[in-house]
């Protein structure tokens, strides 16, 4: 397990495992006023919460599956990079998929979050690469 510092505004919610097999941890909203979100629309949605990663470190921002299935919520930029020296509020970027307005209220559960290990790469400089069977054969050349 790894200890990430979590500083949160006055009334906001500290991110929430639902269970003890979740990978991710629930996001909530923190807002003054109901947002609603017309079909096709996107809002930045506040939370309240600053994190400091650990270096080495990324948090991930994931859409909710039930959100995504029942009303076509999703998030943009999915998903969505917190870098281990960022330090301002973490803010979900809401996309509305589906036909109907969505309206978000405060303390609602609107993403997820996963922290996961970063390895940084020493990209080097080669005139040419490795042939594989596949080659430069990409979207779809698999297969369907």
């Amino acid at each position: 397990m790894i200890n990430i510092k979590l500083k949160r505004s006055e009334g906001a919610k500290e991110p929430e495992y639902q269970s003890t097999g979740s990978a991710g941890a629930d996001i909530f909203s923190f807002i003054e006023n109901e947002i609603t979100i017309a079909a096709g629309e996107t809002a930045l949605v506040n939370t309240g919460l600053y994190l400091e990663i650990p270096d080495g470190y990324e948090v991930q921002i994931r859409p909710r599956s039930g959100l995504a299935l029942k009303h076509g919520i999703t998030l943009l930029n999915s998903p969505g990079t917190i870098d281990s020296d960022y330090r301002g509020e973490l803010k979900i970027i809401v996309t509305n998929l589906g036909k109907e307005p969505f309206t978000i209220f405060n303390h609602m559960r609107i993403a997820q979050m996963i922290v996961s290990r970063v390895y940084r790469a020493n990209f080097c400089s080669e005139s040419s690469l490795t042939e594989t069977g596949r080659g430069s054969g990409g979207f779809g050349h698999t297969g369907i």
